[in-house]
């Protein structure tokens, strides 16, 4: 049987981390690959409706998706995870309940999320019109020692998950030829 992990991308809202999250799966599922992704918006959607978003109902939400990719991962899926995560303490936390777990920190600066942001919550949080917006006015704690650092401002789609996979090859997650070990 495969072996399963959890491919954990974590950045503030319009980072990429969807984008690159997709991306990987296709490609892992082109090889073969049982694949689930767990996306934030979709999970705050189903899996946590009706937590908010203060301190507690986020780190609720993330331990939440962290305890279905190890479900998932320990049963010889890949579980793709693309979510915020602002805390370092609670990626951490997951991250230690998880036998094969790699975090991909999907960077990008504050002016290129503005540029990008098509709803215009930053502009909003910026002035102050939207209170707790993650990046803004509250928190994002970047991860100290992450897989992977991705900068989406400078590196595109493409490029980002050909490091991916050379990254996970090289971590012997997946073979060259795509196969688990």
């Amino acid at each position: 049987m495969d072996h399963g992990f959890t491919l954990w991308f974590t950045g503030l809202s319009g980072a990429g981390k969807s984008t690159l999250a997709n991306l990987a799966a296709a490609e892992l599922r082109q090889r073969g690959h049982l694949v689930e992704i767990l996306d934030g918006d979709e999970v705050r959607t189903n899996l946590s409706k009706g937590l908010g978003f203060s301190k507690e109902d986020r780190d609720t939400n993330i331990r939440r998706i962290g305890y279905v990719c190890r479900l998932l991962s320990r049963n010889g899926v890949i579980a793709v995870a693309a979510a915020i995560s602002p805390y370092r303490e609670i990626r951490d936390e997951v991250r230690a309940l998880h036998g094969r777990f790699f975090e991909v920190y999907v960077k990008c600066p504050i002016d290129t999320l503005v540029e990008r942001d098509v709803k215009g919550l930053y502009k909003k949080a910026l002035k102050g019109e939207l209170a707790g917006f993650t990046g803004v006015s509250d928190p994002y704690e970047e991860p100290l020692n992450p897989e992977l650092v991705v900068e989406s401002n400078i590196e595109a789609p493409a490029q980002s998950l050909a490091r991916l996979l050379r990254a996970l090859e090289i971590r012997n997650y997946i073979r060259g030829n795509g196969v688990l070990r």
